[in-house]
């Protein structure tokens, strides 16, 4: 990892098309973004990052968006972990997911992007701090 840049490292924020689309390009850009603060492409700490990134948005896209509005992804490094804290803010509050250590299990080909969030990160959760949006979170160590 180039110490000098994550220590520079401010956060990474993107507002998006709550669309297919837009879920694809958070994904690619998160992937960049990771490998200018030292983490690169084919590290095994990128690929899991990179894998948060997409099952929250994905479900974002999916289950929390309303005609005509986006959502927000939001990258936080903290270099001193060094970790990472991955935020997906959506305009559904009132469609929030089961808390952690709550989840059912997968049922047919849908319910596992949140398992794997749950297997993958350190800790997660949901933020409501307003009643127009929510936030899905997670935190992940990049080692």
């Amino acid at each position: 990892m180039n110490v000098d840049i994550a220590h520079r490292a401010t956060p990474f924020t993107l507002q998006l098309s709550a669309t297919r689309r837009g879920a694809r390009l958070a994904r690619r850009l998160a992937a960049g973004q990771l490998d200018a603060w030292g983490w690169p492409y084919g590290a095994e700490a990128h690929r899991t990052a990179t894998l948060l990134v997409a099952e929250l948005v994905t479900n974002a896209v999916r289950h929390g968006t309303t005609p005509g509005r986006g959502f927000r992804l939001r990258l936080v490094l903290d270099p001193a972990g060094p970790s990472l804290r991955i935020e997906v803010t959506d305009t559904r509050p009132d469609r929030r997911p089961p808390a952690p250590g709550a989840l059912p299990p997968a049922s047919g080909e849908s319910g596992r992007g949140l398992l794997l969030v749950e297997a993958l990160s350190t800790r997660w959760g949901t933020i409501c701090d307003d009643p127009c949006t929510k936030t899905v979170w997670c935190e992940v160590a990049l080692r």
